[in-house]
């Protein structure tokens, strides 16, 4: 076991947390972990089965006397997003996940931890390691890709759960439970461009946005923070206008559901432009980091000598590119009419990569209403179709209508009321969550879903609230023994 772990409480739980920060598990590569639960499910002597797309469903008989007791479905996702900071040396496919235990949180050294999901499938793993647990019938189902896709979810075969109620394990706030959540969809623009040479006697610069906080494109869309492509951009128009910069090459953000932490762009300038060039690079350093200064203190901007590039992107894919970059939306569109501070729509511009023959452009639209939803990805559509570009949408996915009236909704309030003292809190949430493909899939399943104080996910140094671990643990037993 990682030597931060040894004697967390729950042992059991912590134990088998350990055990995921050692196996590989990135979205689209959960082949290892999804060997270790069938392994883990057919050792247990429990019925165990996996699907085409890597799913596994391991079903545990009820305890003496819960025979008749309705039938409980534990869901979590066992892959993870994984992310590091730029100076970080790591190999998510070969080395373990580092940890350290700071002022009562769990927290990835330099990378994702990987709680979101890790914790929850190991909160299952624990309750099928512990025959002495009161419950119905019970079956832990662990769905692969949601980070990059909701495959899993999207491929679950309409008849494999016997389950009436799910209690899905992928919240991020102790003390709340989630009973909807929003829509999504990506929208991706590829741009067409050709190169051009180099002119002589130029310079050649590197311009880096970096030391944001990033998060998650629904959590943490309203939180004010920054998108390094947003602010990137913004340099680079108006250096563009100002200086006549060439510009060779751009990168930033990663995937699609995290806000652009770091972004950066190499461009060549006369040397009769340098001074004007590093004035605008210092102005725009000093005024993004007053507007920013509350929410993004690590901002840096820098402006650095760099190698002299091959050839530049053609001037009028250069020019379309900046322009249809400003005007690409990102951030709330929408907030809710009928639940107080709920953002309703939003978009996020999460990457900016190229080839050696388009530029690619990946964003992700989310809604609580389906129309609105539609709306903003064809609104993120016609700002780059209006450059030429060739965009596409995802197939999306369904949100999750909120049921107040949930019979596993009243007795996880009223088992956390007598548990903690007060009232939970009962929400809808911005983030995708598997539930509404699965309850596509089986409308009749009353579901909710909880979990301990995560935070930070989606990005490096994403940590876990040790103290409400064992408080999911505690209220998830007290739930299942409660359900009859």
């Amino acid at each position: 076991m990682n030597n931060a772990l040894i004697n967390l409480q729950p042992a059991k739980v912590w134990q088998h947390f350990g055990e995921l920060m050692n196996i590989s598990r990135p979205s689209k590569h959960e082949e290892k972990v999804s060997a270790y639960l069938q392994k883990f499910g057919h050792d247990h002597g429990y019925e165990t089965l996996a699907d085409e797309v890597g799913n596994v469903l391991i079903r545990k008989p009820a305890y003496q006397g819960y025979e008749n007791a309705p039938g409980v479905c534990l869901q979590a996702h066992m892959d993870m997003v994984c992310e590091k900071n730029g100076d970080k040396q790591f190999d998510f496919f070969t080395q373990g996940i580092e940890a350290y235990v700071e002022d009562g949180w769990l927290v990835g050294n330099g990378t994702t931890l990987g709680a979101d999901d890790g914790i929850g499938v190991a909160a299952a793993l624990a309750i099928l390691d512990d025959k002495s647990i009161q419950h119905g019938p019970l079956e832990c189902l662990f769905t692969v890709d949601e980070e990059t896709g909701l495959t899993g979810a999207s491929n679950l075969h309409t008849d494999w759960l016997k389950s009436n109620i799910l209690l899905n394990f992928d919240d991020e706030d102790e003390g709340e439970y989630c009973i909807g959540c929003a829509g999504g969809i990506d929208t991706v623009a590829d741009i067409d461009y050709t190169t051009r040479p180099v002119p002589s006697g130029v310079a050649a610069f590197r311009i880096r946005v970096y030391g944001l906080q990033g998060g998650h494109s629904g959590d943490d869309i309203n939180k004010g923070r920054g998108n390094a492509n947003k602010l990137l951009n913004r340099i680079l128009w108006n250096a563009t206008e100002k200086c006549k910069i060439g510009l060779a090459r751009i990168d930033g953000g990663n995937l699609r559901n995290a806000i652009a932490r770091e972004a950066w762009a190499d461009i060549v300038v006369l040397p009769e432009h340098v001074s004007e060039l590093k004035e605008i690079v210092e102005t725009f350093a000093t005024n993004l980091q007053f507007e920013f200064r509350s929410t993004e203190p690590g901002l840096t901007i820098e402006l650095v000598k760099t190698e002299m590039p091959s050839c530049l992107i053609d001037e009028k894919t250069h020019h379309n590119l900046l322009d249809a970059l400003f005007a690409c939306a990102h951030g709330v569109l929408a907030m809710s009419r009928e639940i107080e501070n709920f953002v309703e729509t939003s978009t996020n511009l999460a990457s900016v990569k190229m080839d050696n023959k388009q530029i690619h452009i990946c964003t992700s639209q989310r809604s609580s209403v389906e129309s609105a939803k539609l709306a903003a990805a064809q609104k993120i559509e016609s700002t780059f179709r209006m450059i030429g570009a060739h965009v596409s949408h995802s197939d999306g996915y369904p949100g999750w209508t909120p049921n107040p009236d949930s019979k596993v909704l009243k007795v996880g309030v009223e088992t956390y009321k007598r548990m903690f003292g007060h009232d939970p809190i009962v929400r809808a949430i911005h983030a995708g969550l598997e539930c509404g493909l699965i309850g596509e899939k089986y409308p009749k399943m009353d579901m909710i879903s909880y979990g301990p104080t995560l935070r930070g996910v989606h990005a490096p140094g994403e940590k876990i609230e040790i103290k409400t671990v064992e408080m999911f643990w505690n209220l998830t037993l007290e739930i299942l023994k409660n359900l009859k």
